[in-house]
């Protein structure tokens, strides 16, 4: 499951939700959609998630989780507020998407996106982060949350 990145997770899960809307004949929620809600909640996670991307950069580490080349922990930017910026935005964008078809079954989406990143990735990934920085990362840990 590691082998493929977060990001074809979290399309893989909008596709088979949006296939599942379909198939359903796209069951409306009453008040959706909420399309400035969704604009909102998408540009917004990809926002966050390219600030990410930019900082990870800018320290010379690696996005990849499973690199073994992660040269340093960082924990300025987005990352003082929340130890995974990058999976909140996939959360938040699966979310957005969510509120913009407002069919059910597209709300399973972030679901799945928030259960896979915190019950399969996220575990290996602090594995790997204690192993390789120690107290620096168990110290983090303890000044910031998971999620937020």
């Amino acid at each position: 499951m590691l082998k493929l990145p977060p990001p074809i997770w979290a399309i893989a899960y909008i596709l088979t939700a949006a296939g599942v809307s379909y198939l359903a004949g796209w069951p409306q929620i009453p008040g959706l959609p909420l399309v400035w809600l969704a604009v909102v909640l998408i540009v917004f996670g990809i926002t966050l998630a390219a600030a990410a991307v930019v900082l990870f950069r800018r320290e010379g580490t690696e996005i990849n989780p499973t690199s073994t080349a992660n040269r340093k922990l960082v924990t300025s930017g987005p990352f003082r507020f929340t130890r995974n910026p990058m999976y909140l935005a996939l959360v938040i964008v699966a979310s957005g998407v969510a509120f913009w078809a407002s069919a059910w079954p597209m709300f399973l989406a972030p679901i799945a996106v928030f259960a896979t990143a915190n019950w399969v990735h996220i575990p290996f990934e602090e594995q790997k982060m204690r192993h390789q920085f120690g107290e620096a990362f168990d110290n983090y840990t303890r000044t910031v949350r998971r999620w937020i």
